[in-house]
């Protein structure tokens, strides 16, 4: 029989029927003390009919910005209206949040384990686990993302836009940058494109610490794109929207030499082909080389440590055709959010 909006939602084993809220705790694997690890699930389910949406953050352990967006998520008062049904998971993967990394016991990556397999390594089978309770039982998702350690991203929105729906998410969610970004092989946007699940990834911050703004802006997105569904009813704010602006491609600036480094360019900043970004010392204060832009663009990742190894990557450059309205509404938000 085909089930329809009205049937109960079945997670680990527990039912939510419509006009419900359940928090679940989906048993995953044990520890060596014996200890099973648990993903934490928020699951609300609206009265009216309406899509099923998932949010996960910490898929990386070591990125916890996107767990305070779902914790501020949950206790919000706009979503008391849902429409459909809200799945939210802000830690998936436990274990690297337990161990303060980004990576699962097994040191795989859990991002690239996808969509897994129930016989596999500890990745896969965590993997197949999440794509069986959660992504399944979707109709869109958004999964929260930092900046690997030691580095920030510009809060940032990375999905397919050559997908129509996908697209149209990432302009309502409201950030200036859109990232036109490929599936990468493993990943849990390949797996639930695989499952003609629209979804997009949010990048902002850096990993093992909170960012208001990446928080706030991020909070503001996800409850945006809920709009955008028609899962929550339209806003009253006559603010215009923070406009969008995609680029089609980046690319990385890297060190000519190993040293100390002394940050000029931060993020955000509109920077000029040839311009100096950074100068590398060293350690008796002799400047060896310039980090150079290698073209007009926008800074939207940077290294934060003053330590640098030769070809290591210092400076994300995202490409526009209008980089003057690209580093406008980059202002607009910032002072948006810090005004709020």
């Amino acid at each position: 029989m085909t089930k329809t909006k009205e049937d109960p939602i079945i997670i680990g084993g527990t039912a939510i029927n419509p006009g419900e809220s359940r928090e679940i705790h989906l048993p995953t694997l044990k520890l060596y003390t014996d200890t099973t690890m648990n993903i934490p699930i928020y699951v609300k389910r609206g009265k009216k009919p309406g899509p099923t949406i998932f949010i996960s953050a910490a898929i990386h352990g070591d990125e916890l910005n996107g767990v305070e967006i779902i914790s501020r998520l949950i206790k919000s008062k706009s979503i008391n209206t849902l429409k459909g049904t809200l799945i939210a998971v802000p830690m998936v993967n436990g274990f690297g949040v337990l161990n303060q990394s980004r990576y699962l016991p097994d040191r795989r990556d859990l991002n690239r384990s996808f969509p897994g397999s129930a016989k596999g390594s500890l990745a896969g089978r965590m993997a197949h686990l999440f794509m069986q309770e959660i992504v399944s039982l979707c109709d869109f998702g958004i999964d929260l993302h930092t900046g690997a350690i030691h580095r920030s991203n510009l809060p940032q929105i990375r999905a397919n836009i050559d997908d129509e729906t996908t697209f149209a998410m990432a302009k309502a969610f409201g950030v200036p940058v859109i990232i036109n970004s490929n599936l990468r092989d493993g990943s849990l946007r390949e797996a639930a494109d695989e499952l003609g699940i629209p979804m997009l990834l949010y990048e902002a911050g850096q990993a093992l610490r909170f960012d208001e703004l990446s928080i706030s802006v991020g909070l503001k997105g996800i409850i945006n794109v809920l709009r955008h569904l028609k899962m929550l009813p339209k806003s009253r704010s006559k603010k215009l929207p923070i406009e969008p602006f995609v680029a089609y491609k980046s690319s990385w600036v890297r060190a000519a030499d190993s040293g100390f480094v002394l940050h000029k360019a931060e993020l955000g900043d509109r920077v000029s082909e040839g311009e100096v970004l950074a100068l590398v010392k060293t350690p008796l204060g002799e400047i060896s080389s310039e980090v150079k832009s290698h073209a007009d663009g926008i800074v939207i990742g940077k290294q934060n440590i003053p330590l640098v190894q030769e070809g290591e990557a210092v400076y994300h450059i995202a490409f526009f055709n209008k980089p003057k309205k690209v580093e406008a509404s980059i202002e607009t938000m910032q002072d948006r959010f810090e005004l709020e």
